[in-house]
């Protein structure tokens, strides 16, 4: 399917961006961040950056037992487990800290795009590939919910923070929003003409962000189902993963012409570009992480991760070792740790940490 082209309608915006130095939302007890810089900097460290700001991610473990591409990786929010999902049909539930494989789930008929943990940590909900969304307890492994309404694929899928709602994007241009107690869809939205590849909750779940290989994204009022605003990537851009920032005041995009934007979406403006990865065929996932610094991380079609220093926009660790694309990056809630997962040759899901930096 070919894919419809945004329209131009924002830039980066360097006298806009000084408005983002208290975004995201960082405990008191960490270190500020540096200073925005004037210009985007280069991969290399630079002068002005102290190694005390700088992260040192390392390569922990090596998670390996998926035989078909890793579609998602995410940390529970308690921080004690792992969970990823692939095209082989699994779920799998993991020990961060030890590597360990504590269990499978299975039920789904076909391959997986998504998975979302509830907030309390007790369930996980998978989006598949057979159009339905099942909602796990991790504990037994058993599935609680079968979710049935979607017409083609589930891509994507979130919860609200209070986990009585579950947001999903198919396929088939639709998003629903689902009852989770009642394991039923209580509306759908109408609003995009291609796959929707990402669907997020702000904060307070007034809003729904998504984004769609239409180009565009659209912001949604939860309760009416009313799209109030939607924005274009432009430049040819087709963005394919959209979310709000932890004080959703902000939209975190990114889009296949290899960058990642910071929206203003009140404004509609581009307050920051982050470059220097590759993305222009897969869906990659990009997060925030604000445990030891305000970092955006990234994965890349090179096989790399990228982080960013999220005020200065300057590459500030690579980390290297995959063997193929690395379309999937979750940050630990409490902890300096990342997990990575890639496709095709590799199908291994790296765990990183950051013992120096932070805290």
């Amino acid at each position: 399917m070919e894919p419809r082209h945004g329209e131009d309608s924002s830039t980066d915006d360097d006298a806009a961006s000084q408005t983002t130095e208290d975004d995201p939302q960082v405990p008191d007890n960490h270190e500020p961040p540096p200073a925005p810089a004037a210009a985007p900097a280069p991969a290399q460290p630079s002068a002005s950056a102290s190694t005390r700001e700088r992260p040192h991610y390392e390569l922990r473990h090596t998670l390996r037992g998926h035989t078909s591409s890793i579609s998602a990786v995410k940390f529970s929010p308690d921080g004690t487990l792992l969970a990823s999902c692939a095209n082989d049909k699994a779920v799998k539930i993991w020990n961060p800290f030890t590597g360990e494989l504590i269990r499978n789930l299975n039920g789904h008929t076909k391959g997986l795009s998504d998975i979302a943990w509830s907030s309390d940590s007790v369930y996980l909900a998978s989006a598949s590939d057979d159009t339905t969304i099942r909602i796990w307890d991790v504990d037994s492994g058993l599935t609680t919910k079968h979710l049935k309404g979607h017409t083609s694929y589930v891509f994507c899928l979130n919860y609200n923070t209070s986990s009585n709602l579950l947001v999903s994007g198919g396929c088939d241009g639709d998003i629903r929003i689902w009852n989770t107690s009642r394991g039923k869809c209580m509306k759908t939205l109408h609003g995009h003409l291609d796959y929707v590849t990402a669907v997020h909750f702000n904060r307070d779940a007034t809003l729904i962000v998504s984004c769609a290989l239409d180009g565009l994204i659209r912001i949604w009022n939860t309760t009416s189902g009313q799209c109030l605003k939607t924005l274009a990537e432009g430049h040819d851009a087709i963005c394919q993963h959209v979310q709000f920032s932890p004080n959703s005041k902000y939209i975190l995009s990114t889009a296949h012409d290899s960058a990642i934007r910071l929206w203003d979406y009140q404004t509609s403006r581009c307050l920051k570009t982050y470059t220097g990865h590759r993305n222009v065929k897969y869906c990659i996932a990009a997060c925030f992480s604000v445990t030891g610094g305000k970092w955006i991380v990234s994965g890349s079609e090179d096989n790399k991760v990228y982080l960013w220093d999220l005020q200065s926009r300057e590459v500030v660790q690579v980390l290297e070792g995959h063997q193929d694309v690395v379309v999937a990056v979750s940050t630990h809630p409490q902890q300096n740790m990342i997990a990575s997962g890639s496709i095709d040759t590799d199908l291994s899901i790296r765990i990183w940490s950051d013992t120096r930096s932070g805290s």
